[in-house]
C-alpha cells in the first residue's frame, strides 16, 4: 500500500502514465495525492481530469489556481478564458456537469494525522498555524460547496486584501484565502503577499521571501507538500517539499513517496514540452 504525492499535471496526461508505470502503481491497492492544477495549458486536461475522478477514494486532491479558474469560468466568469483554450474541451463534455460537481468539492488542504503530513498546493502565511490554516482552507471550501459558489467565482480573481487579518470578512476574506492556497510564493516577514513575483528565489523584489523561509512562521513544524512553483523545482527544505517540477514547459513530473520511508524519496520522468516558459 505505497502512498505517492505527485506534483503540478496540468493537462499532461501521457507523461502521468509514464510516471504511474514507473512507480507500478496499483489502482486497487495504492494512494495518490495530486499538489493540484489537474487542467490547462497541457494537451489532455479532459483524459487527466476524467482518469483522476475515476481513482475514487484512491487518489487525494487539492485544488489549484487553474483548477479553480476552470470553476470560475463554469461559473460565468470569462475573465481570462480567450488564454484558455485548452479548458473549452471540459467545458462542452457531455459529462461535464459530473466532472465540476466533483472538482468544486476538492479541499484546499489536505491533512492526515497518521502521516504527518499536509497538502496545499501553493502556501501558507506565516500567521497561520495547522488550525488556522484548516479553518480557513474550510471556509473556501464550504463556499465553492454551496449556492455561494457563483458570486464568488465572480469576484475571485485580485491581488487584494495583501495582508492576513482575523477581522477580514466577505469576498476579502475568501479572496485572501484562496491567494494563499493557490497563488503563493513570496511574502515579507510581516506575511504580505507578492503575488506578481513568480520566479526562482534569488530574483524576487527585495525584501520578500519564499513563504517557506519566513522566520517564525506559525506552521513550521508542520510537513507540508506544495506544488504551483516550476521555477522553484523539486526541494526539501524548512520542513516543505515542492514538487511542481515543470511538467508542462519540458522538465519533470515528480512523484514523492511518503509511506513507508523514513525520508519521503521523489521519482522523477522526464516530461514532453508542451508550452515554452
Amino acid at each position: 500500500m505505497a502512498l505517492y504525492a505527485i506534483g503540478d499535471l496540468q493537462g499532461c496526461y501521457k507523461d502521468l502514465q509514464q510516471l504511474l508505470k514507473k512507480i507500478a502503481f496499483k489502482p486497487d491497492r495504492d494512494t495518490l495525492w495530486f499538489a493540484g492544477d489537474l487542467v490547462n495549458r497541457g494537451p489532455e486536461s479532459l483524459k487527466t481530469l476524467r482518469f483522476v475522478k475515476s481513482l475514487g477514494e484512491n487518489a487525494v486532491v487539492v485544488l489549484g489556481n487553474h483548477d479553480l479558474h476552470l470553476i470560475a469560468m463554469s461559473q460565468g466568469n470569462m475573465k481570462h478564458a480567450e488564454k484558455d483554450h485548452t479548458l473549452q474541451e471540459i467545458l462542452k463534455a457531455k459529462d461535464r456537469d459530473d466532472l465540476l460537481d466533483w472538482l468544486r468539492h476538492r479541499p484546499l488542504m489536505h491533512h492526515s494525522e497518521e502521516l504527518g503530513f499536509s497538502l496545499i498546493h501553493a502556501g501558507l502565511p506565516p500567521q497561520w498555524d495547522l488550525a488556522t490554516a484548516r479553518q480557513c482552507a474550510a471556509e473556501v471550501e464550504n463556499t465553492l460547496r454551496s449556492d455561494a459558489i457563483t458570486e464568488f467565482c465572480l469576484n475571485m480573481y485580485g491581488n487584494e486584501p495583501r495582508r492576513w487579518s482575523e477581522s477580514l470578512e466577505g469576498i476579502e476574506r475568501l479572496r485572501f484565502i484562496t491567494n494563499c492556497f493557490t497563488r503563493l510564493r513570496f511574502c515579507d516577514k510581516q506575511g504580505n503577499l507578492a503575488l506578481r513575483e513568480k520566479n526562482a528565489p534569488g530574483h524576487q523584489a527585495s525584501g520578500y521571501l519564499p513563504w517557506f523561509e519566513v522566520p517564525n512562521r506559525a506552521s513550521r513544524e508542520e510537513r507540508i507538500l506544495f506544488g504551483h512553483w516550476s521555477t522553484l523545482g523539486y526541494q526539501s527544505s524548512h520542513n516543505t517539499w515542492c514538487l511542481d517540477t515543470g511538467c508542462l514547459w519540458g522538465g519533470k513530473l515528480t512523484a514523492l513517496q511518503i509511506r513507508g520511508e523514513k525520508s519521503p524519496k521523489p521519482v522523477h520522468i522526464s516530461c514532453r514540452r508542451y508550452r515554452k516558459p
